[in-house]
């Protein structure tokens, strides 16, 4: 009786946070609100010595506007958990590649100022689960003798070793455990801390809301969470979530042990319920700030890395063995209010899909795919089934066009066609390899209607 007293009061809640947050996103799209949003991202290690002075600030973001872009996402927490903004809870970033940044001015302040004189938003981005960049061995995890937030990765491998992803030099992100309180309190905090420093601001998003990948986390803590979570003690760990194994083709796959699905299951609770609380946080400090998210749009592979975006509507069980049947208890898609994804494609409609038919392997995929998942077009048309009646807007990864500035033109129009609206990553690819034109196109030939 009191676990279905427990559920009912939880669907009372989802509703009230339905509703409220549909409305909200309404709202928050404020004076352009009749046109579908486009965003710029300005990621902050790539940008912050170009974009470290007014007058730099003041171009950009007026040729952002002649273009019809309605947004622009300020990066202002990297990778390596340094914050752009004078934090009582964070060190500021003061060098970059060898470079020392001299801050004389407040740098996410001026662009809200700026943006708003030319009728644009302005939405921070502050990377969530991840504290520091193993390429360079930089990061509060590794400068703040905070080495315990690291993830533990179960590499694949025949010993069982678990080690910690500050050793796992060929991933550049060193993710922290999403399940560590202590952290979690932490980020917590700088969400409020930017919240209330810059009560102007029109929204804040995250990114990296996940696991590092399949293979995290496997510390003590992870597993004394999940054990608390079936109500059981696990026998044997990690054989009782996966044991890795070879194929004939010496090929490491992982064999699923008895309670694998609860494993995905409760990752993905995990990651909703830091969600719930990350809006809280927010939202009590400023309530009319848009609560963003950003994430990859490859769903029938994402809960590898503990995120269900779906809408609660959406049961994946009815198409994926992966999920069990309250996995759609831990969708979160009725949280957010301006919602991103990224269709990192360069295969832009199903019809040029189908005649390639590419395997595509995304950063936090195991293996590489083939779907229709993984074309512009077909994304979309897939997230909308998953999604419901939640909006969401198409990215696109800028430097994958490199090669084929048609193809950034192409998925811009797709995107704006079937999504409800574009998400550039990042200005400095379309700075660096003058790609303008090419934006322009996509932009001026899509349709602005919502």
């Amino acid at each position: 009786m009191m676990k279905k007293i427990i559920l009912f009061t939880a669907s009372i809640l989802t509703f009230i946070l339905f509703c409220s947050c549909n409305t909200k996103q309404k709202d928050t799209l404020g004076q352009k609100s009749e046109t579908k949003a486009k965003l710029m991202w300005v990621d902050a290690t790539a940008n912050i010595h170009r974009f470290n002075n007014k007058d730099t600030i003041d171009f950009y973001l007026h040729k952002l506007n002649e273009l019809g872009f309605t947004d622009v996402v300020v990066d202002i927490r990297p990778i390596s958990g340094h914050v752009l903004y004078d934090s009582k809870y964070a060190p500021k970033l003061t060098e970059w590649n060898g470079k020392s940044i001299l801050y004389t001015f407040d740098y996410l302040g001026y662009f809200i100022e700026k943006a708003h004189k030319e009728g644009m938003r302005v939405q921070a981005s502050m990377n969530t689960f991840v504290a520091g960049h193993n390429y360079v061995n930089r990061g509060i995890i590794y400068e703040d003798n905070k080495s315990d937030w690291a993830s533990v990765v179960y590499p694949p491998s025949e010993d069982r070793k678990f080690i910690p992803i500050t050793e796992e030099k060929q991933k550049y992100s060193a993710m922290v455990n999403p399940v560590n309180e202590e952290f979690q309190e932490y980020i917590l905090n700088l969400f409020a801390e930017v919240a209330e420093k810059y009560p102007k601001l029109d929204g804040i998003i995250l990114d990296r809301v996940r696991y590092d990948g399949f293979t995290a986390d496997f510390s003590e803590l992870s597993r004394q969470k999940f054990e608390e979570y079936i109500g059981k003690k696990l026998d044997k760990y990690p054989d009782d979530i996966y044991l890795w194994k070879k194929d004939t083709q010496g090929n490491f796959y992982p064999e699923r042990g008895k309670y694998f699905l609860q494993w995905v299951e409760w990752r993905s609770q995990v990651i909703h319920d830091f969600m719930v609380k990350a809006r809280n946080k927010i939202k009590s400090v400023n309530p009319d700030l848009s609560f963003g998210d950003y994430t990859g749009a490859w769903y029938p592979t994402y809960f590898e890395v503990g995120v269900n975006f779906a809408s609660k509507d959406y049961d994946p069980s009815k198409e994926y063995d992966w999920a069990t049947p309250t996995y759609k208890n831990t969708g979160y898609a009725e949280l957010i209010d301006l919602f991103t994804v990224g269709n990192y494609y360069t295969t832009i409609t199903i019809e040029d899909y189908l005649e390639k038919n590419p395997a595509v392997k995304n950063e936090t995929d195991m293996h590489a795919q083939s779907s229709l998942w993984y074309c512009v077009e077909g994304s979309c048309q897939n997230l909308r089934n998953i999604m419901g009646e939640n909006k969401f807007i198409g990215g696109i990864l800028a430097d994958q066009f490199y090669d084929n500035p048609e193809g950034l033109t192409e998925s811009i129009k797709m995107n704006l066609q079937e999504s409800d609206g574009v998400m550039i990553f990042d200005i400095v690819h379309i700075i660096d390899k003058n790609l303008w034109d090419y934006v322009e196109k996509g932009m001026l030939h899509a349709s602005d209607n919502p």
